[in-house]
Order: C-alpha cells, then sequence, then structure tokens
C-alpha cells in the first residue's frame, strides 16, 4: 500500500515535472511507466554503488535518475570527488565516458548504448592527427597541439593539451607556442581566432546540430519577440555568434540564465539545454533553435534501466592511451587555473 501511495506521488511528480515540456510526449502512462524505471534505477544504484552522469542535452526523463547534470568535463570530474561509488554509467555520448575512464581508472564506467557517438569526434583520427602534426612541425616548430575534449581518448593522447568550448581561449593564450593546431571544430577554432593574436589552424570538423544553425532562424525569432536575450554556443557558425547577446558553454548558459534580470532566452544550441532550464527556472520562458542531437537522443530511461541491470557496455582504454589523455587534461587544468 505504502509502496503504490509512493509510486502514485512520484508519477505526479514526474508529470508536473515533464508535461510542460510536451503534453503527448509524456502522458499519464509514460510517466507511470518511467517512475517505475526511475524507482528501478535508484535501488540499483543504491547496490551496485554507482552514480548517473547526465549531459545537458539528455532527454528530461534521464535528469531524474542523475546524481549529476553538466557538460562533460565538469562530469568527469564531478565523478572523482564521489568517494565511495565503483560504477560510473555515463548518459551522454561515448567521447564523454572515455574521458570519466580517464580521470577515473579504478572504477567501471558503462555506457548505456555503445552507438551513442559524435559526429565532430569522429572527424579526426588519432591517424590522421600525427600525419599532420607532423607536416605542420616542418613549418612551425613551435607548433602546439590543443583538442577540444569533444575528441576521442586516442587523439588527446597525441594532443599538448585539450580545452572546453569556456577556457579554449585561454588555454591557447597561455600554452607555450604562437602556432595552434586546433582539432577538430573549426567553428570553435574561427571563435578562438576572433580573441587571439596567435595563429589558429583549425580541422575541418564540425558537430552537425550546431553547424545547421543559421542566422536567419536567430533573426526571425529575435525580430518577433522584441527583449529577448540570445544566448549561442560557440560551437555555432561565426554568422550566428554575431547575432548573439552572449557565446558561452552550456554550462555558463545556465548560469546566465538564472543571473540575468532578463525573462525571455533563445538558446542556442542543441535543445535539450532548453528542457533543463524550463526544468529549473519555471518562471522565466525559453525558446529553442530546435536542433536535436540524435546521438545524445539515443541514451533513453530503458537503456539506462538495463546498463545497471546487467553491467553492461563498459568503457576500457589501453593505458598508454589513457595516460596520454590525462595528461593532455591536466594540462588543460593547469593552463586554465
Amino acid at each position: 500500500m505504502n509502496a503504490a501511495a509512493n509510486l502514485s506521488t512520484s508519477v505526479a511528480e514526474l508529470r508536473a515535472k515533464l508535461a510542460p515540456l510536451g503534453q503527448d510526449a509524456y502522458d499519464l502512462e509514460t510517466c507511470e511507466r518511467y517512475a517505475s524505471m526511475v524507482e528501478e534505477i535508484n535501488d540499483l544504484k543504491r547496490k551496485r554503488r554507482a552514480v548517473v552522469l547526465a549531459h545537458n542535452y539528455q532527454r528530461p526523463e534521464i535528469f531524474e535518475v542523475a546524481d549529476f547534470t553538466g557538460d562533460s568535463l565538469e562530469l568527469a570530474r564531478r565523478a572523482r570527488e564521489v568517494e565511495d561509488a565503483e560504477v560510473i554509467v555515463f548518459c551522454g555520448v561515448h567521447f564523454m565516458a572515455e574521458t570519466a575512464k580517464v580521470l577515473n581508472p579504478e572504477r567501471t564506467v558503462l555506457l548505456p548504448d555503445m552507438k551513442a557517438g559524435c559526429s565532430l569526434a569522429d572527424s579526426v583520427t588519432a591517424e590522421a592527427l600525427a600525419e599532420r602534426k607532423e607536416e605542420l612541425k616542418a613549418l612551425y616548430p613551435d607548433l602546439r597541439v590543443v583538442s577540444y575534449v569533444n575528441t576521442t581518448a586516442d587523439v588527446k593522447a597525441l594532443s599538448d593539451a585539450c580545452c572546453t568550448s569556456s577556457n579554449a581561449v585561454k588555454v591557447v593564450e597561455a600554452i607555450d607556442s604562437e602556432n595552434i593546431l586546433f582539432v577538430p571544430d573549426r567553428n570553435l577554432a574561427n571563435y578562438v581566432q576572433s580573441k587571439t593574436r596567435k595563429r589558429i589552424i583549425s580541422w575541418d570538423g564540425n558537430c552537425y546540430v550546431h553547424h545547421q544553425i543559421n542566422p536567419e532562424e536567430i533573426a526571425r525569432v529575435r525580430d518577433s519577440i522584441p527583449g529577448i536575450q540570445v544566448l549561442a554556443h560557440p560551437e555555432c557558425r561565426r554568422d550566428v555568434l554575431k547575432l548573439a547577446d552572449a557565446v558561452l558553454s552550456t554550462s555558463a548558459m545556465i548560469s546566465y540564465a538564472k543571473n540575468s534580470a532578463a525573462e525571455k532566452f533563445l538558446i542556442v544550441t542543441e535543445c535539450g539545454l532548453s528542457d533543463r532550464l524550463l526544468m529549473e527556472v519555471p518562471d522565466k520562458r525559453f525558446f529553442k533553435t530546435c536542433k536535436l542531437c540524435q546521438y545524445m537522443k539515443m541514451i533513453t530511461l530503458e537503456g539506462t534501466l538495463d546498463s545497471l541491470r546487467h553491467m553492461r557496455h563498459e568503457i576500457t582504454l589501453d593505458e598508454s592511451v589513457r595516460d596520454g589523455a590525462r595528461r593532455a587534461l591536466a594540462r588543460m587544468l593547469e593552463l586554465s587555473a
């Protein structure tokens, strides 16, 4: 009786949170099913001594089981602070789970769906990077490679330092070279070049979600909603960034929206972040460019439950790759301190 009452309460709470994001997607039957899975996942977390990390772009129902929600590096670092956890379930894409493993080698890291990749990370391989690095070293002996965290572990291992969207400029400015090969996002490279006098040599990669956002969409929303603040991710194209009131990482967008006096925002990034903001800041209005990442959305509540039930889809790394990637991440933290 008590269990049924608790489940009923959790269904009501869940529906209250999720229904505003889409009445059809989160009807009563769906919320009942999700509430049951949330309860089982939380029970398994206790039994497995597990934590669930959820990226900002995840489905809203995933946030209900997350111990921490944020960007990829923020999550990997937070996992290290949970002293009694033995298992990390990473609700994000493959390179993020790899980063969690790099920083938490003694823990089991699970990814609910191994098909959850990344078009940006796939745009550069370790072999191609090694070849390009050698070519450029002949022209620029002081060359350094800065890789975005949206890369595979073996690419990180060939890099002098990693960076995030929030600290990329700081890392580039601090590293001991005037010539930087920046991989793999050319849009983020263009943004960094606009903030530094150093030579940025960009890789020809992009995040398909951000790259397809165009300035006409932004202008149309801005013209139709007076007073709206436009927050854009630096993975967007240069012509989109020119229309933004602020260019920010996902975590910085959350802080900006919470602390700003403005009440209406256009969130120019993957629209999962808008869902999180709508749930956390219900007294403000958030509008979407509404671009979905097909890879992020491969992670489901069902898949997360299955991963924990069967300890399925473990991330493993060669020790030399892990050590090289760890070194590049450590260098990033040093340079951006």
